[in-house]
Parts: structure tokens; sequence; C-alpha cells
């Protein structure tokens, strides 16, 4: 196997372990901020979960990503390697500094930026919508700006109808919030699986098909285990800076607001995986954790500055990795 390949390859694993660390974290971070279970009682129920995601839920979501470029397949290799690289790297630094940034931004901007290197603005495939499909870059954009404004609102109705419902709740009903979110933690790692390890595949599945392994994007039989257990691997080395940034530095959330922000976002990521729109479990989650503030009229409760500096994370990601794999496209030019 060419030793490029090979290199793209592993970048598409770092990736998917990345996004692990990062992401998945997500999942787990308010049954832990909320003390409903342990931090390792969270990653093995996490990595479970995250593990069936993929496995179960079709390949939507990687067609999606697959189509972002389309450059000569001479080129291919170096261009999605290029852009994965960059997305690990970005990953890693936003992990480093506790922000819950977006691994689908990064590696959205990586692979236009090594695209738009390559061949300029044919090479990227800018697409939109197809009746409700995402396509192309701009398809892929539309998914994760509507992701974390649909989260937001979920969660923010969501606690004022359960806020209502209890407002005689006794002990028991803490105790039911409490079993509650063991459930929904589950079903956010599930969903979050299904999205996020499906944009490893996609990048495989163009890398592959370039070459010349396959004639379609049906990836092999190892693929999608392989990314599966790239996803899980980074989810057991767990991103505690993210947790506590989730679960405590937006607003304080007790365990009736943790089962309602992981039912809130379950629902948006599992019907955007569904439906091959990429989103981002950090934003939705993120957003859905805001949500609840306001749902609360707590509004005052909600840490600004902190929310400013996620979003400023956000907007920074897709100019930040473009110009990094370019940055990382033109030394492997120079060098080969």
């Amino acid at each position: 196997m060419d030793p490029g390949l090979v290199i793209a390859l592993a970048l598409a694993l770092a990736f998917a372990a990345t996004n692990g660390i990062h992401d998945a974290s997500n999942a787990i971070a308010t049954l832990v901020a909320t003390r409903v279970a342990t931090p390792l009682q969270a990653i093995l129920l996490a990595s479970f979960f995250n593990l069936l995601g993929p496995l179960l839920v079709g390949a939507a979501v990687a067609d999606t990503i697959a189509g972002i470029v389309k450059v000569s397949p001479g080129q291919a290799v170096a261009v999605i390697g290029a852009g994965l690289a960059a997305a690990v790297v970005w990953n890693l630094l936003t992990w480093r500094r506790g922000l819950p940034s977006s691994s689908s931004h990064a590696l959205v901007g990586g692979l236009v930026g090594a695209a738009l290197a390559d061949g300029g603005l044919g090479a990227v495939q800018w697409g939109g919508l197809e009746g409700l499909h995402p396509v192309g870059v701009f398809g892929a954009l539309i998914a994760l700006a509507i992701s974390p404004v649909l989260g937001f609102l979920a969660a923010l109705a969501l606690i004022r109808i359960v806020a209502r419902a209890g407002r005689r709740a006794t002990r028991r009903w803490n105790a039911a919030a409490a079993n509650g979110q063991w459930f929904t933690s589950a079903a956010l790692a599930f969903s979050h699986g299904a999205n996020d390890a499906q944009k490893a595949v996609g990048v495989i599945a163009a890398l592959l098909l370039a070459e010349g392994r396959i004639d379609s994007l049906q990836t092999p039989g190892w693929v999608v285990p392989a990314c599966a257990i790239a996803l899980t691997a980074g989810t057991a080395v767990g991103g505690w800076r993210i947790i506590r940034t989730i679960g405590r530095g937006i607003y304080r959330i007790g365990r009736t607001e943790g089962m309602v922000s992981q039912s809130a976002s379950t629902a948006v990521i599992l019907g955007a995986s569904l439906g091959g729109a990429p989103t981002s479990t950090s934003q939705v989650v993120a957003s859905s954790v805001v949500g609840i503030g306001g749902g609360r009229r707590r509004w005052h409760h909600v840490s600004w500055g902190t929310v400013r500096e996620i979003l400023l994370a956000w907007v920074v990601t897709l100019p930040a990795t473009g110009l990094l794999a370019v940055a990382i496209y033109g030394v492997t030019q120079w060098l080969g």
C-alpha cells in the first residue's frame, strides 16, 4: 500500500480519536457534573454506546462528508491528508484549552483549505440542499449552523415543560431524574457515535475511491468498526477540561437540567444523522445548556464570558483550520 495512503488513513483514525476526546465528553458531561455517575462509569457507558452508534445507523453522514472535495485522484491523498492533519491539530489545541470547539467545522475547514490550495474554487463541491438533504460544503455548513439553534430551542422549551410539570416534585422526582440521566446520556453517546464516526468513514471512503481500491463510496467492512473503535478509544481517554466547561462553566445544572440537556441534544443529533446532516455535538450540547438557563429564566446565571469564548472558537475554527491545511499541503508538496 502506498505510504501516503497509509498516513492519510492513520490521520482519519486519529481524527476519529480526537473527536472522541473532544466531543464524546459532552455526552457524559452532565452525568459527571451532577454526580450521578463516577467518571469511570460515565466513560464506560459512553464508550459502549459510541461504538454502537455507527454500527447501527446508516452512512448518510459519511456520504455528505465524502462529497465535499472533488480533486484529481492523484492529489486526493495529499489534499484529504492535509485537511485531516489540520483538523487533528485544531482538535488537540482546543481540547488543551478546554473549549468545546466543533470537530465537524475543523474537518470541513481543513478539507476546503487543502482543496483550494490544490485546485482553486473548482476543487470544492460547494453544494447546498437537495430537498432537506445537505450536499457539499454549504449543505454541511447549513446543518452545522442550524443544529445548535435547534438544541437551544429544544432545551429551552423542554425545561419549561418539565419545570411546570414538576412544581410539586418530591425527592422521588430527583431520583427519577438521576436514573433518567443514565438513559439520556446513553442515547446522546449513541447519537454522537452515529454522526461523528461517520465523518471519518466518509474521508476514508473518499481516499479509497481515489486510489481505486473501491469503485463507489460503499466502504469495506473494516472501515466502520475501525472508526468506531478509534472514536471509542478517544472517549476512554476523556476530555475532562471540556466536561468541566459544559457541566459547570456555562450554567450550573442539576440532575433535571442534565436530563433535559441530553434529551434535547439527542433528538437533534440523531435526527440529523438519519438525514445525512453532519452536526457538532459540542455546539448542540453547549447551546442546550444555555437554553436551559433561559428556560429557567435565569439568564444572569449564564456565564456569558465562557459563552463568548466558545462562540469565538466556533467562528475561528473554519478559517484557522483552512489556513492550517493550506500550510500543511504546501509543506507536503514541497517535500514531495
